[in-house]
C-alpha cells in the first residue's frame, strides 16, 4: 500500500522537478539575442542596392 501511494506522488513531483530543471537551465543560459541581432543593411549595401533600384524604375 504504502509503494502504491510513493508511486503516485513521485510522478507529479518528477513532473515538477523536470519543469524546474529546465527553469534553471533556461534563466542561467547567458546568452541574450537581442544584444546581438544586426540592426540592417549598412552604407555599403545602401549604395550597391540603391543604384539597381533606380535603373529598374526607369
Amino acid at each position: 500500500m504504502l509503494i502504491a501511494s510513493l508511486s503516485l506522488f513521485r510522478q507529479p513531483l518528477n513532473f515538477v522537478a523536470v519543469k524546474w530543471q529546465t527553469l534553471i537551465r533556461v534563466a542561467g543560459d547567458p546568452y541574450r539575442p537581442e544584444l546581438h541581432y544586426m540592426r540592417g543593411p549598412g552604407p555599403k549595401w545602401r549604395a550597391k542596392y540603391q543604384a539597381s533600384r533606380l535603373n529598374r524604375a526607369l
